[in-house]
């Protein structure tokens, strides 16, 4: 039957219902309990105590004057039994002509169980909550469509168990992120998400206009890392966020265009102190969430409770690739990047070749490591290495080839600060749509002094990879493109 004929259907029922007297679409339940507590509660309350249960109905099995029903109600699911000489007959009749599966429905009743000893609540009295006009999907086949799943992503969860348990871990990764930044003395604060200037990463912003200031504005690409650096200046210790970021990027089995994010920063502190802070955090985040530090990502083991050794950037690249980056030039490197078959623009400056090379050695690294050393031409916003002027004090964490995680001894010289600037601002002008844009108010803020600062960010990719999902997969709702 066409679907167009099933909701017709459907509503016809709805219209009989109002007929009678019924509202199919009640505006209170008197659910008494949790499916899952009358399972779990099965010898104290059975043939004695009356319970009032609620949820969908996934399934039903008419047996002549009787019908037995499944009921869901996202705690768990418990069959029931109706008789007609138990709620009358008008009422059996109402339940077996207008009431279908998908429907939502009281029902009131005692416990027993079968003689396949499957646990059953006896019905007594019912009520339906709501009139489903759409079907189910077939109950053995679920959604087959990717996109669809995605798009329909309600009715994923209804059929999947291992997707809503995705939902309730991630819950409990951030709190457990928040649990642990904030019993370590960091204080939680909320920064702008439209921002005339954007800062803090390498990334395309959304752009729109705001109409009460005329003007237009960005959604950020960080999660405040320039106005938690301004707190630090304002003689906050430490400050960390958890929030949306948007980047107007591809999108990948790693990679989307809005997702959750967390930065901290911390006060008197170095990008060593910082990677060790957040190696912890990991740990205990993956221990709250999961139970394990052991995971198998991308084909790679991965302990997390193993030492993270520290690995060089221009060894690392040298030994995978034979570049040295300090002496080739961008001709050498460009070959070299097109013998390893790795895409990149023809026009782009040094910096995105280096980074390209990088990202190519990257894939190969198991991890978990820590990258250090990272080049200074890389790096506009981190404080200069003491022993090479041509690095960073930056760090980059590294799980099954990809990078999860970052940080560094923030720059707090105000006069290098505007000359990173104004070399990202070349690179702007020179076609780089990423390059990091003059943020005057930041700097003249440096100007008044920020302490030695540490900063760090990791996002949602992280959960994903423990997860073992792509990260479009863990988002509850992911953006899809309307259909035509």
């Amino acid at each position: 039957m066409a679907l167009d004929e099933i909701r017709s259907i459907k509503i016809k029922k709805v219209e009989e219902l109002r007929k009678s007297g019924i509202d199919p679409y009640p505006a209170i339940s008197s659910r008494t309990n949790y499916i899952k507590e009358a399972i779990e509660n099965y010898d104290e309350w059975k043939e004695r105590k009356e319970i009032t249960l609620a949820g969908r109905i996934m399934a039903r099995r008419e047996h002549g004057g009787s019908v037995f029903f499944d009921i869901n109600d996202g705690s768990g699911k418990i069959q029931c039994f109706i008789k007609e000489d138990v709620v009358g007959s008008d009422k059996f009749k109402q339940f077996s002509e207008l009431i279908d599966i998908g429907d939502f429905i009281e029902a009131k009743g005692t416990l027993f169980k079968t003689k396949q000893e499957e646990k059953t609540l006896l019905t007594t009295h019912y009520l339906l909550l709501t009139k489903a006009l759409l079907p189910l999907p077939e109950k053995w086949h679920g959604l087959q469509d990717v996109e669809e799943r995605l798009r329909k992503r309600y009715l994923d969860f209804i059929f999947n168990p291992e997707l809503r348990e995705v939902v309730e871990k991630k819950a409990l990764f951030w709190n457990a992120v928040r649990e642990f930044h904030v019993e370590r003395g960091f204080l939680e604060v909320e920064t702008p998400v439209l921002e005339t200037t954007v800062g803090g990463a390498d990334a395309t912003p959304f752009k729109t206009h705001h109409n009460a200031l005329d003007i237009d504005v960005y959604l950020r690409i960080s999660a405040g890392e320039l106005w938690q650096k301004r707190l630090m200046v304002a003689g906050f210790n430490k400050t960390f966020e958890i929030g949306r970021i948007f980047r107007n990027e591809g999108m990948s089995t790693e990679h989307l265009q809005d997702y959750t994010q967390c930065e901290a920063y911390w006060a008197y502190a170095n990008y060593k102190d910082m990677y060790k802070f957040l190696q912890d955090c990991y740990r205990y985040a993956a221990e709250k969430t999961f139970g394990t530090l052991k995971f198998k990502i991308n084909n790679f083991n991965i302990d997390l409770g193993s030492q993270w050794p520290l690995i060089d950037y221009s060894e690392e690249v040298k030994k995978q690739t034979g570049i040295n980056i300090w002496e080739a030039s961008d001709k050498e490197i460009k070959k070299k990047l097109e013998e390893l078959k790795v895409e990149y623009n023809k026009a782009e400056n040094r910096a995105r070749l280096i980074d390209s090379l990088w990202k190519y050695c990257r894939k190969n690294i198991g991890g978990p490591a820590i990258l250090i050393n990272e080049p200074k031409i890389v790096s506009p916003l981190s404080k200069t290495t003491p022993e090479n002027p041509n690095t960073t004090e930056r760090f980059h964490f590294i799980i099954a080839g990809s990078e999860v995680g970052q940080g560094y001894s923030e720059l707090n010289d105000p006069i290098d600060q505007r000359e990173r600037f104004e070399t990202q601002e070349k690179m702007r002008e020179a076609g780089d749509a990423e390059a990091q844009p003059m943020d005057k108010d930041f700097v003249e803020a440096l100007e008044y002094g920020m302490p030695p600062t540490a900063g760090h960010g990791f996002s949602e990719r992280l959960f994903s990879f423990l997860m073992g999902k792509p990260i479009r997969e863990t988002q509850i709702f992911p953006l899809m493109k309307p259909r035509d």
